[in-house]
């Protein structure tokens, strides 16, 4: 099957008396032809090279441009003297939400989820979760097949390229894709998974992407602080009953026309937003004499 919407998946999976989930399962069988195991098997590795990512991070390394490194750090620091505002789970997941895309801007290994550029988005809203939670392998795996065919619904009907999109492609995407991970691990249905996507995306949508030096680090790390905190109000407004009143598919399809019609000053080139604030400009020519 075609993950061609998320309507679609959510049709075929009642139909089938299956999930969602399971949906995106058959269609990656039978895409890469391969097993039901095999494809678990992939998603696991996935999951753990997440996991590997985090457990290296220690906040003693800057980018080589030296524009980002060591918040991730300064952060859990902050959390751990109890003085943040948002406190648990969140400060958790700001923390770790840093720290991945810092690890990213310092060349280190990383998932792409959906993005390099994206990447602590994901891995913020599960991992912390996960520590502090008793959520079993086959929920893990479950909720990352669910995030994955929001992510391939997005790119087949929108964007998830801040070049092409801008960052709401990115980080957007991201955060759709985080918000309805977390409402699988936390028992929520199908269909509430769709409403905190189409929240999700609908709160992000318009972000540019500015990076100034043309380089994935400012503003770029600390939005995956904002994708990541998104997807959980997102996923709680859902879980509480709160329903998106513009249907998720559309959402994602006024995303990318909003994308489409986005200047090219907007949209990774760095000509524009922050990369073309007098700090941003001096940023770019320092670049360029080294």
């Amino acid at each position: 099957m075609a993950l061609d919407s998320i309507r679609e998946i959510l049709d075929e999976a009642q139909a089938s008396g299956t999930s969602f989930w399971e949906v995106v399962l058959q269609a990656d069988m039978e895409e890469r032809q391969v097993t039901r195991e095999a494809s678990m098997a992939k998603m696991l590795t996935t999951w753990m090279a997440m996991q590997d990512a985090a457990d290296a991070y220690t906040g003693t390394r800057k980018s080589v441009s030296g524009l980002v490194g060591g918040d991730g750090m300064k952060m859990r620091q902050y959390n751990f003297r109890g003085e943040a505002l948002s406190g648990g789970y969140v400060s958790e997941v700001i923390a770790e939400a840093l720290s991945m895309a810092e690890s990213n801007a310092c060349m280190r290994r990383i998932v792409a989820c959906p993005t390099a550029g994206a990447c602590g988005v994901m891995p913020a809203v599960m991992l912390p979760l996960v520590k502090n939670y008793d959520i079993k392998q086959r929920q893990i795996l479950e909720a990352l097949y669910v995030a994955s065919g929001v992510g391939i619904v997005i790119a087949k009907k929108a964007c998830i390229a801040g070049a092409s999109g801008g960052c709401q492609a990115e980080i957007g995407t991201a955060s759709g894709m985080a918000a309805a991970a977390l409402v699988k691990l936390r028992g929520g249905s199908d269909e509430t998974a769709a409403h905190a996507v189409a929240m999700a995306l609908s709160n992000l949508m318009g972000l540019v992407c500015d990076p100034i030096a043309g380089l994935v680090e400012v503003p770029c790390v600390k939005r995956n602080v904002v994708g990541a905190v998104n997807a959980v109000s997102a996923a709680d407004m859902a879980m509480a009953g709160i329903e998106s009143f513009v249907p998720v598919d559309e959402v994602i399809e006024a995303m990318g026309e909003v994308g489409r019609h986005m200047p090219v000053e907007y949209r990774e080139t760095a000509l524009g937003g922050l990369a073309n604030t007098p700090t941003g400009r001096a940023v770019k020519d320092s670049m360029r004499r080294l």
